[in-house]
């Protein structure tokens, strides 16, 4: 019995929520970055095939695929280390910085998503309306107006039959699919952090008030 309860005390004593959260957030982040920066190699794929002539009218996106794989670099190396019991005030603000930067993410990774949501949305009324051609070539998606091109870039968007061909390959399902991950991904991410910020403050507070009482190291 002894052994049993020595071993009920080490068990009772693992912070299973900060090791879950931890479990969440690197999952999400490996998540999010591996399938955004896939995505985002297929989305310029078709931007220059269909939506886009000039390089310099997805240069930006280009540049941004390169720091995307930079980012996933950096991510993949990073490596966290808690204090124990006595917990920092500088952790707990990183970890309020980090959960704004991925709200911030996760709010921004919504828009691709959004974007061919509409997409399919347009491609299945096409369909709809393949016996009328004029009404067809009506229906646009002008990826312009969804920020993803300068709005001098030529042409800019996709009509007709030729956006219902573009539904149909195995790049935009691929793409549609890989960021619908990465957006699972940054929210992944985003309530293991906001699952850190509730653990570590309600921590840091019970230490400081055992600190108080006596009962307990002070930070």
């Amino acid at each position: 019995m002894g052994c049993y309860k020595c071993c009920m005390r080490c068990l009772g004593g693992v912070p299973y929520i900060s090791l879950v959260a931890t479990l969440l957030c690197f999952s999400g982040i490996a998540l999010f970055c591996g399938c955004g920066h896939q995505a985002l190699t297929e989305t310029e794929r078709l931007i220059e095939n269909y939506f886009a002539r000039n390089l310099q009218d997805y240069i930006t996106l280009a540049y941004l695929i390169e720091y995307f794989h930079a980012a996933r670099q950096t991510f993949g190396e990073f490596r966290s280390t808690v204090c124990g019991r006595c917990l920092s005030t500088t952790f707990i603000v990183i970890t309020y910085f980090l959960a704004v930067v991925w709200l911030l993410v996760f709010a921004l990774s919504a828009l691709p998503v959004y974007f061919f949501y509409n997409m399919a949305t347009t491609c299945r009324t096409i369909d709809v309306l393949s016996e009328t051609p004029s009404s067809i070539n009506q229906l646009c998606v002008d990826a312009r107006q969804y920020g993803l091109l300068p709005w001098n870039a030529v042409p800019g968007k996709a009509c007709g039959m030729t956006l219902s061909n573009v539904c149909k390959t195995r790049e935009f399902f691929l793409t549609y699919d890989l960021y619908i991950a990465a957006f699972a991904g940054a929210g992944i991410t985003l309530l293991a952090l906001l699952t850190y910020v509730v653990s570590t403050t309600y921590n840091f507070a019970v230490l400081r008030y055992l600190g108080r009482k006596g009962l307990g190291p002070r930070c």
